[in-house]
């Protein structure tokens, strides 16, 4: 056993149980050649897309898997490891862990014009490829609390729990990072700026802060007023809630970009499918697409209101390796625990 999968072991550890199997199943097309995608991604959001795919490929009998991001790694590193067949394409959020089955030597490279135009921090080693730009926000009931004096910062977050304790303890909500691979790589994101990072979790446990497990369920409890506030939610699923009483604000002192990573991989069965399926992706018909399901976000003109200096994005890089190192990820997740540890719902 390689010295990388005996930390993956470590690391295993710290993971909770994983399902064994995907979250729902839906099938496009009906040709002579199956093709399986595994995705993170809501099929609910992503359909239109992979309709188009499907029209512009009729040899194909497309299955979309939707899981769970620890779940699909799981499956992902143990197909790779065992010689499994594998999914053709996987799609996922938490880009870390993406990172590291291609450290792996679990992907299938693929260069085409569309892929080398990605800026750098959206490709890596010609075997992941980040195809949405989505920004993690700040979610409040517009009902609730008057869209002035909603926190526009970390730092006016923290005063406003300091200021009125009362009125948040038990609804400010975030990601349960034991659960949610995209809420840990959100919350390793934010350990890197030491201004705001502790504080703020001390203003957490201050007001009895909730963590939960899925973005559904923290827009759901912000819609209906369980919820004043919740922090560091994924900016698509608010846009695709259908829920007029939820507003978003990008953080002016920073706002964090992700790019769902895409990879083919290594044993894959169908990889020109999976090259065409990238490329398309990539393509401009498609990121229309992908902006009408709120998968890319325009945030790169003023008229976001976000300045250059406060977009963060995750690169796809081997820095976020660090992520996913075990004392590392024991640390957070500590830190986390004793921060939640009244407010987590299972």
């Amino acid at each position: 056993m390689t010295r990388a999968w005996k930390m993956l072991s470590l690391i295993a550890a710290l993971l909770p149980a994983a399902a064994t199997a995907q979250e729902a199943t839906v099938q496009y097309g009906s040709g002579p050649v199956p093709f399986l995608i595994r995705s993170t991604t809501d099929n609910s959001i992503i359909q239109p897309v992979m309709e188009r795919f499907a029209e512009l490929n009729p040899d194909l009998t497309i299955t979309y898997e939707q899981w769970g991001s620890n779940a699909l790694f799981a499956r992902s590193r143990a197909d790779c490891r065992d010689g499994n067949p594998p999914a053709d394409a996987v799609l996922s959020s938490a880009v870390q862990q993406m990172v590291w089955l291609v450290n792996a030597a679990c992907a299938q490279p693929h260069r085409s014009p569309a892929a080398l135009a990605l800026p750098p921090s959206r490709r890596w080693r010609d075997e992941l490829w980040g195809i949405t730009t989505e920004p993690a926000v700040i979610v409040y009931n517009k009902r609730l609390i008057d869209g002035a004096d909603v926190p526009r910062s970390r730092f006016s977050l923290l005063d406003a729990l300091r200021a009125n304790p009362g009125l948040y303890r038990g609804r400010i909500a975030t990601y349960d990072i034991a659960a949610s691979g995209l809420g840990y790589l959100f919350a390793y994101s934010d350990s890197l700026e030491a201004t705001t990072f502790g504080a703020l979790m001390e203003g957490f446990a201050r007001v009895d802060a909730v963590a939960t497990c899925c973005s559904a369920e923290i827009i759901a409890g912000v819609a209906e007023g369980r919820f004043l506030i919740a922090y560091n939610v994924l900016g698509s699923y608010v846009a695709n809630a259908s829920a007029p009483e939820v507003g978003t604000i990008l953080p002016e002192d920073y706002t964090l970009v992700l790019s769902r990573a895409f990879m083919i991989p290594k044993r894959a069965a169908q990889k020109g499918a999976s090259a065409e399926l990238l490329d398309f992706l990539l393509s401009a018909e498609a990121q229309n697409l992908l902006v009408e399901a709120g998968l890319v976000a325009v945030i790169e003109d003023t008229s976001s209101g976000l300045t250059a200096s406060a977009r963060r994005y995750i690169p796809l890089s081997p820095s976020l390796l660090v992520a996913l190192d075990a004392n590392r990820r024991a640390l957070l997740l500590k830190f986390w625990s004793d921060t939640f540890g009244q407010g987590a719902i299972p």
